[in-house]
């Protein structure tokens, strides 16, 4: 009888680990649609200066637990003004394709610089 409880408690045991454990390490994703009107425009990420790529523009974040990030970025086109915009990314995906299938649109006119 107290081998039986035994085996009971360690498969408890292993089954508890599998499921933490697959909680712990698991990745989600968000996504966001940057377009510029005109298109062609620089997106930067301010908190590290990388260069996400140029507009339109499907960027994916990806954490470890789903709260959603706040990012900072910076539009930038020649012969238009810099525009900064803010936002929360909510990174709820599983998947990638997954975010980037529900990736939340942002619009943005660029100003023409006036000579």
């Amino acid at each position: 009888m107290k081998r039986f409880f035994y085996g009971l408690y360690l498969l408890f045991f292993i089954a508890g680990a599998g499921v933490l454990g697959g909680c712990a390490g698991s990745k989600t994703y968000g996504s966001v649609k940057f377009v510029t009107t005109p298109a062609g425009a620089e997106v930067i990420n301010l908190k590290d200066d990388t260069n996400m790529g140029m507009t339109p523009v499907l960027v994916t974040w990806e954490g470890n637990e789903e709260k959603p990030e706040y990012v900072t970025v910076e539009l930038r086109k020649t012969g238009y003004k810099e525009e900064i915009t803010s936002l929360w990314v909510n990174k709820r995906h599983i998947s990638r394709e997954a975010a980037a299938a529900e990736a939340q649109p942002i619009t943005i006119q660029l100003e023409k610089r006036r000579r």
